[in-house]
């Protein structure tokens, strides 16, 4: 019998900050910050993906290592699994380890040079259990299966492998523990295209065997159609967008994310005549010196007086879907150009 009851959140963002000092002059003293990470919430179901988009440099990485305790969160809170992780102190963030892995974005860089392939994926159950040899190289084949990889390849080192190998050794080593979720910086960003297909899909059959949940952070748009089932997009340290992926992808609300989407390569000929690619003009702000409203008004085709004043939280528009713009407000300081033409595109049904 099909159960229709929704799926709880394992993960819970509130208000999530990433602030990194800036020192000058001769004292050092504290002049400033750049806000990586500017105060974002966000929900991941169990089971489910949530792709996280956006151009570099707006603070994608560092939100997952946020969410891992891998940087100290500024201010806000990250409940994974019922635990308040933003909050623990070092001896028990210790011991929530094992439900939280990372794949990294680097292959080669994540991977210990000195350290033979058994030794990598087994350094996880060396630190969290107190397991003898046998039930460690039991795991460690079990886990090398998993992952395609050749048993005979177990003493081989990191540089006798390739870039695909060397992910999957990263997957592996991410798996060890049983983890319940797993951040996913580009794991696929330094791979061939040829390999990247081959990775993602590992990713996607390792979670529906193991009943994973991913936060799966990418610049290629492509990529996130094919594995997210929701889709963050970011811009400048917050969340602009969030939407279910095929309503993302076939109607934009945010203007940042519909500049986004018009970028993504179109396979067939004749549509991709048709694609209107939109130029953003401008240079993205300074994270050191964010605008006083929405961070995206410099560049914004459609800016209001609002924009420049008033920074816009992220709100449902439609069922499901959440949007930081002044276009789809209702409230009066947005002004009835706003309100009216956010209520005309959604009984439209067309994007700003």
């Amino acid at each position: 019998m099909f159960d229709s009851a929704p799926r709880p959140p394992l993960v819970q963002v509130r208000d999530l900050k990433m602030y990194f000092p800036i020192y000058s002059g001769l004292f050092r003293r504290h002049s400033g910050d750049v806000k990586a990470v500017d105060g974002i919430s966000f929900d991941i179901l169990q089971g489910e993906t949530l792709g996280l988009v956006g151009e570099s440099g707006c603070g994608k990485s560092t939100v997952g290592r946020a969410l891992l305790r891998l940087y100290e969160p500024t201010a806000g809170s990250v409940v994974i699994g019922g635990t308040d992780i933003a909050s623990l102190d070092s001896e028990n963030l210790r011991k929530a380890r094992p439900q939280m892995q990372m794949v990294f974005q680097d292959p080669q860089a994540s991977l210990n040079p000195r350290m033979s392939l058994a030794d990598i994926i087994g350094e996880p159950l060396d630190e969290h259990t107190d397991w003898d040899a046998q039930k460690k190289l039991a795991r460690i084949y079990e886990l090398m299966d998993a992952v395609g990889l050749n048993r005979k390849f177990a003493n081989r080192y990191p540089h006798e492998f390739s870039g695909g190998q060397r992910q999957r050794i990263g997957i592996a080593r991410a798996l060890a523990l049983k983890p319940k979720f797993i951040v996913c910086d580009e794991p696929i960003a330094a791979l061939d295209v040829s390999i990247q297909a081959q990775v993602v899909n590992l990713l996607e059959d390792l979670q529906d065997e193991l009943g994973l949940t991913y936060l799966f952070i990418s610049h290629d748009l492509s990529m996130v159609r094919h594995i997210a089932d929701r889709v963050a997009v970011m811009y400048l340290g917050r969340i602009a967008e969030l939407s279910p992926r095929d309503a993302l992808y076939a109607r934009p609300l945010h203007p940042y994310a519909e500049a986004l989407l018009s970028a993504v390569p179109e396979p067939d000929p004749s549509l991709a005549r048709r694609k209107e690619r939109i130029i953003l003009k401008g240079d993205v702000p300074s994270p050191a010196n964010p605008p006083k409203g929405c961070n995206f008004c410099t560049r914004c085709p459609r800016v209001m007086e609002i924009c420049r004043q008033v920074k816009p939280e992220l709100a449902e528009v439609e069922p499901g879907r959440l949007v930081a713009c002044h276009l789809y407000s209702t409230s009066p300081d947005a002004g009835s150009t706003g309100a009216t033409e956010a209520k005309e595109r959604n009984q439209q049904g067309v994007s700003p």
